[in-house]
């Protein structure tokens, strides 16, 4: 039985799957379905789990070289939901681009997370290192 890190089986194994430099999407509640990536939808209600926690939890396990988010991120939040995604993402190189143009990777991905998040354009790509 493990006892540490990711429980969830299906989260485990998507993460198995990533390589160098593949990619692997942690979206929030509204992000449009991809059928071409396995998605594993882990939403219970708003805000249950969300971006942040999702990305702490995989963080230990999981080296990541980028992350990608939309532009429109940093035009719509606060500087308070900023600065906390910041601090998650303490040490990480993360670039900014058009929504639309973050959206033309998501096929390219290994896989997708959804969580609760609602949080507007919380959405991230992690590149591995």
């Amino acid at each position: 039985m493990i006892k540490n890190g990711i429980l969830n089986p299906q989260i485990r194994s998507l993460l198995a799957r990533v390589r160098h430099t593949n990619m692997l999407v942690i979206a929030d509640r509204g992000f449009a379905f991809c059928p071409t990536i396995e998605t594993v939808d882990i939403s219970l209600v708003n805000d249950v789990p969300t971006v942040l926690q999702v990305l702490d939890a995989i963080r230990p396990d999981f080296e990541i070289g980028e992350i990608l988010m939309a532009e429109e991120f940093l035009d719509e939040n606060t500087p308070e939901v900023r600065e906390q995604f910041a601090q998650a993402m303490a040490g990480i190189p993360v670039s900014y681009e058009a929504h639309d143009e973050l959206k033309k990777r998501v096929p390219y991905t290994v896989g997708l997370i959804r969580t609760g998040d609602t949080i507007q354009y919380a959405n991230i790509i992690l590149v591995s290192a």
